[in-house]
């Protein structure tokens, strides 16, 4: 009987926390932010909430305006020394606009909005507004039962106030139940989860790679948190320790989502939303101290977990050892730890892809000499009188393109082609494992059961959203947006996204017109060297104006489609990123992707034949330089891949240190006097800047695997540099996360989301690419058909190559030379394709239907023979769902009795619990 009317009044306070309008009378639980939200009061805060009047301040328990530095307690603690500081509100208000005293201040305010006074600007209107959802959301935390205090740092300008927020115990294990937040039954040795560090250790080599890291996690079964089973939970006996800090910023944050600050019909819910709104400039659970080591004779175990991070994991210095994963999951979450882990992982695989990358561009250099065609080239002297390449331009010799024949074959031998297919074996290898890896952390992160809960509408969609309807799953009344609109617009948007792809196209033209003018113009310089590398120095340059335009449409496009899904009114915000995702990859999938693959399949085939020449806008087609285009493919790749990465490292390196400097200076300013002063743990991370998610470098990277993956056949160093570049992007990102990021909030998470159905597209789409690749842009085929045809060695394969210009060009073109001059295809005198050209079509498609075939049935046997869940991981899972039975089992034998069921507790017990 005490134990329903204790749920009874926890109902009942649950309703006064949500309801700022709240008479002692029942409320429907059909409004936003009702009882289903999950807004608390314990009790004995109940007569706080009624007594709350309006016209009083928030009550905090302390309030400093600039005490001495001396009282504050070390470490993240309020005045007392012992309540711990889960979560920290900043809001900055102008000096001259201090607020006067409260009756005085609140009655002035009152008028000036109730009365309209006309002397009130619209801005002095919006401040007041501010201010007072401001005061009921502080007021309504205190109701909560959240404990505050707060803090003021005082200048002539402004004024910041910090508001610190902790959740007491009672607060905590409500809201441990309500997010179903796992709690340990008992020890287990860590998990050895780096399988290199297995084989190493087998082998009985040293392994240079892995570190002891202090203070490392411990290792539960667990089970979802039960307050009617606290004591069969390890640890229940101590208050302060036995949940974690980012367990602790996850209950606080909730309670923050859910409060009310306005009206409820208006779902004026949630800090994000004030946060929009300007009443907050920041909200952040706090660092857990600083990150460097002051003194170094401190013993590592008494390190804060800051400094672990920074020390074994943000420093250049550890770019070779593992990452401390389980301590990024305790300190960031497992969403932040789950991309650390994928990167890591995918780092490592890259690996073995650069060896065999580097050993068969290596593999072409020391068999260059064998090239008998390039030979052939090097030493035809004058006997090939090439057509000229433009309408103005003069004849050439080949010999004298004899160095790009030789480099040419270091991106089209052989080895190119095995090394293609490796890599589209390498890559679904690597995402299947990937996926074993996946279920492994997710398992020993307590998150593979974890489904997102009913989102809640994002504050923008909340603010903007025209009508109120009443959500089918929750039975409460939302924002709603018509789906009818919503298509409309996402249509609407398309259309952008296909104005912005023509866009693209239209660069890529000029990109390609640019190439073919400076072509002309070193052709025309008379400069012997300069005619032999035309092509080269077009190609180049080209390519660094392509990448420029590529960032710079990068970045106006990323801020389109930022504004186009706001527009799309997407009611959650895993519907807003995905659909954000979407929009930005197509985009950028074309804007980077498209240059190469116009070199790799288009250009050159539209040449036409002398005296036949295909012309757009007036100048001659493109056609492939001398080395061919799988050259001229790799340099673009080259250029576009490995500048988008230097670049993008460089803005990671210097851009969060510029706004950090800014934000320090801003401080600076306003601390004044006491800038001579130790700043507060508050203070410091306010002057960091704020978290910008993960998108980015999701991004970065999977743009990076396209890459390595699509175009492996022309560039086999493409693996390499993204290895290079990853060991610097992994302490880049922990740089930032660990030393100039504010603490970001612990979000679960089991994968990586919509990234994973990416990298899988783009896996398929490579082994495709590649196929097409050998087969119409590489010289690999021709030349196999030569030698089953003709002669084994390839010898006259460069002649047989090369066709004669038709009769009638002579005769008509006498201006560029008397004799019959050559160019490259497989035509006779006439211009027509010849025999060889059909049989070589046929041995073509050929190829890409047996190569698309094999290699996709052996990705579907890789799938199949390598599960996603590993053998020992689904044992422990058993033992664990054992144990939680165990924990449970004295509540179903409760259950049985109340049931009255005949047969004894003890002997149904086991045999009921599912």
């Amino acid at each position: 009987m005490q134990r329903r009317k204790s749920s009874e009044l926890l109902m009942g306070d649950r309703d006064i926390l949500l309801d700022l309008d709240y008479t002692g009378e029942q409320h429907a639980s059909d409004c936003y932010g009702s009882l289903q939200n999950g807004g608390f009061i314990p009790p004995r805060f109940r007569a706080a909430a009624d007594n709350y009047d309006e016209d009083d301040d928030p009550i905090y328990i302390h309030c400093d305006k600039g005490g001495p530095q001396s009282q504050q307690p070390r470490g993240n603690y309020f005045k007392d020394g012992k309540t711990k500081i889960d979560f920290v509100l900043v809001w900055e208000l102008r000096s001259r606009r201090k607020r006067r005293s409260r009756m005085r201040g609140r009655s002035e305010r009152a008028e000036q909005v109730e009365g309209g006074a006309e002397e009130v600007s619209r801005s002095e209107q919006r401040k007041a507004q501010l201010a007072r959802w401001r005061d009921k959301f502080i007021s309504n935390l205190q109701n909560a039962g959240l404990l505050l205090e707060k803090e003021e740092t005082v200048s002539e300008k402004k004024t910041i106030h910090y508001l610190k927020l902790s959740a007491p115990w009672d607060v905590l294990i409500y809201y441990a139940e309500e997010l179903s937040l796992r709690a340990p039954l008992q020890a287990q040795p860590n998990p050895d989860l780096n399988t290199s560090d297995q084989v190493i250790r087998k082998l009985c080599l040293p392994n240079f790679m892995a570190e002891s890291v202090p203070n490392k996690p411990v290792d539960y079964y667990t089970c979802a948190f039960r307050k009617s089973k606290m004591e069969k939970f390890l640890g229940c006996e101590d208050h302060d320790t036995y949940f974690t800090n980012t367990q602790r910023h996850r209950i606080v944050y909730e309670i923050l989502a859910l409060t009310v600050y306005g009206k409820r019909k208006r779902a004026e819910v949630g800090v994000a939303r004030l946060l929009n709104e300007g009443a907050f400039t920041a909200a952040f659970p706090l660092h857990e101290g600083p990150f460097k080591i002051t003194d170094n004779e401190i013993p590592p175990d008494q390190l804060n977990q800051r400094q672990i991070l920074f020390h074994y994991w943000a420093r250049w210095s550890k770019w070779y050892k593992y990452q401390p994963l389980d301590h990024i999951r305790e300190y960031f979450g497992e969403k932040i730890a789950i991309y650390f882990a994928w990167l890591g992982f995918y780092t490592a695989w890259l690996l073995p892809a650069a060896l065999v990358g580097t050993f068969v561009f290596v593999s072409g250099i020391m068999t260059m000499g064998s090239n008998t065609p390039a030979e052939d080239i090097c030493t035809s002297g004058g006997h090939y009188l090439m057509c000229p390449l433009c309408n103005t331009c003069d004849d050439w010799k080949l010999s004298d393109i004899c160095p790009m024949a030789k480099v040419g074959y270091l991106f089209d031998h052989p080895g190119t082609v095995f090394f293609s297919v490796f890599m589209s074996f390498w890559a679904v290898t690597f995402l299947e494992y990937w996926k074993r890896k996946n279920a492994t952390l997710a398992h020993h992160w307590d998150c593979m059961d974890f489904h997102e809960e009913e989102e809640r509408p994002r504050p923008e969609f909340a603010a903007m959203a025209p009508a109120m309807e009443q959500n089918p799953v929750t039975g409460v009344k939302e924002p709603y947006f018509p789906k009818k609109d919503r298509l409309s617009r996402m249509l609407t948007g398309s259309m952008v996204i296909v104005i912005m792809l023509c866009v693209v196209m239209i660069f890529l033209v000029t990109v390609i017109m640019y190439r073919g003018i400076i072509s002309i113009m070193m052709f025309h310089t008379g400069s012997s060297m300069l005619r032999t590398q035309a092509g080269n120095i077009a190609n180049i340059s080209s390519s660094m104006v392509n990448l420029a335009l590529i960032l710079l449409m990068g970045q106006v496009y990323t801020a389109l489609a930022e504004q186009l899904t706001k527009w799309e009114m997407h009611r959650t915000q895993t519907q807003y990123e995905d659909a954000f995702t979407f929009k930005v990859f197509v985009f950028q999938f074309v804007n980077f992707y498209s240059s190469p693959f116009y070199v790799a399949f288009f250009k050159g085939r539209f040449v036409g034949y002398p005296g036949h020449y295909g012309t757009l806008f007036g100048m001659r087609n493109e056609d492939c330089g001398p080395g061919g285009c799988l050259i001229e493919l790799a340099q673009q790749l080259f250029i576009i891949m490995v500048g988008k990465q230097l670049i993008n490292n460089v803005q990671e390196f210097v851009i969060p240190k510029m706004k950090a400097w800014r934000q320090r200076r801003a401080m600076a300013a306003v601390r004044g006097k006491q800038a001579s002063l130790e700043p507060q743990r508050w203070e410091e991370d306010y002057q960091l800047i704020e978290c910008e998610g993960l998108f980015e470098e999701y991004l970065e990277i999977v743009l990076q695997f396209g890459f390595i993956t699509i175009f492996v056949a022309a560039f086999p160093l493409a693996p390499l540099f993204a290895l290079i570049n990853n060991w610097a992007e992994v302490r880049l990102d922990a740089h930032k996360f660990v030393c100039e990021y504010r603490r970001p909030v612990a979000e679960r998470a089991q994968n990586i989301g919509v990234w994973f159905n990416i990298l899988e597209a783009l896996s398929h789409l490579s082994v495709i690419v590649n196929a097409f690749l050998i087969a119409f842009t590489s010289e690999f085929l021709p030349r196999l058909l030569y030698q089953y045809k003709f002669h084994k060695d390839l010898t006259g394969y460069v002649n047989f190559s090369l066709a004669y210009s038709p009769p009638d060009y002579n005769g008509n073109h006498t201006i560029y030379t008397n004799h019959t001059c050559r160019y490259k295809a497989f035509r006779d005198n006439d211009g027509n394709y010849t025999l060889f050209y059909w049989e070589l079509l046929a041995v073509r498609l050929g190829f890409i239907i047996a190569f698309e075939h094999v290699v996709f049935f052996v990705l579907r046997a890789i799938d199949w023979m390598v599960p996603d869940v590993p053998e020992s991981l689904e044992l422990k899972i058993k033992r664990e769902r054992y144990l939680a039975k165990q924990a449970l089992a004295d509540n179903q034998e409760a259950l049985l009795v109340g049931r009255g069921s005949a047969s004894t507790p003890a002997s149904n017990t086991s045999g009921h619990v599912s």
